[in-house]
């Protein structure tokens, strides 16, 4: 067998797998971050909204936690529930709201959703 064999199929999901849960940590952490630290964008949509601000603090808290599960190995499907779940009150939130572009909250929520239904095992598993 040659020295440039293909990697197996099990060492690819996973390098797949842990780049998936690093990019979706990394955008929700930027984002929880932007909305903590009051960039104008942020503190203006959630005026729009309606809520408050506290709820723009509430909402980084839930994103820096399902970033933070997210890229904790044992569990990554719980963080990947969390921020799906974010993307669909920001998918409501985009279009009954603010009446803004809807396509990046189903793309993050498609990508969320693949993770925690492809390691969905962790969800069931006793520890």
């Amino acid at each position: 067998m040659s020295e440039y064999a293909l990697p197996r199929k099990s060492s690819l999901k996973t390098a797949a797998l842990i780049g998936l849960r690093v990019i979706l940590a990394a955008l929700f952490a930027a984002a929880a971050l932007a909305k903590i630290a009051g960039v104008p964008q942020m503190v203006q949509e959630f005026d729009t909204i309606g809520l408050g601000q506290w709820f723009r603090y509430f909402t980084a808290v839930v994103e820096l936690t399902g970033a933070g599960l997210t890229i904790w190995p044992r569990r990554s499907a719980f963080g990947a529930i969390v921020l799906a779940g974010v993307c669909v009150g920001a998918f409501f939130t985009q279009l009954l709201a603010l009446h803004g572009d809807v396509i990046h909250t189903i793309i993050l929520g498609a990508a969320a959703g693949v993770l925690a239904f492809v390691q969905s095992s962790q969800l069931f598993q006793a520890r």
